[in-house]
C-alpha cells in the first residue's frame, strides 16, 4: 500500500510544472503598457532600475527589434540599456519612451 501511495505522490509531482512569468506577455495594448508603467511610476517612483525594467517589459512586449529602430538604437544596445545591469541615460530613456508612446509626466507632489 505504501508503494501505490508513493507512486500516486511521484506521478502527481511529475505533472506539475512550473514556467517563469513575463509580464512582456501581458501587456498587448497601448492602455495596458501605460498602465503598468503609471503602476511603476506609483509604487516605486525612487526605482530607477525598476523603471527602466518595467520600459525594458514594453519594449519586449512591442518588438525589440522595432522599438529599436524607433528609439534609432542598436537592437544590443537596448537590451543592454533596459537589462537588470544597465544604466542608460535619461536621453535615452525619453527617446525609448517616445518610441514605445509612453509620456512622462509631471505633477505636484
Amino acid at each position: 500500500m505504501a508503494k501505490a501511495e508513493s507512486n500516486a505522490k511521484d506521478t502527481a509531482a511529475a505533472r506539475t510544472r512550473t514556467v517563469a512569468y513575463d509580464v512582456a506577455e501581458q501587456l498587448r495594448t497601448p492602455q495596458e503598457m501605460a498602465a503598468y508603467l503609471e503602476a511603476w511610476l506609483q509604487e516605486a517612483p525612487d526605482d530607477a532600475a525598476g523603471i527602466t525594467r518595467a520600459l525594458g517589459d514594453i519594449a519586449r512586449a512591442k518588438g525589440m527589434s522595432q522599438v529599436a529602430r524607433d528609439a534609432g538604437l542598436s537592437r544590443e544596445s537596448l537590451y543592454k540599456a533596459l537589462s537588470e545591469t544597465g544604466n542608460p541615460s535619461f536621453a535615452t530613456v525619453l527617446k525609448v519612451a517616445r518610441a514605445l508612446g509612453v509620456k512622462f509626466h509631471a505633477a505636484a507632489a
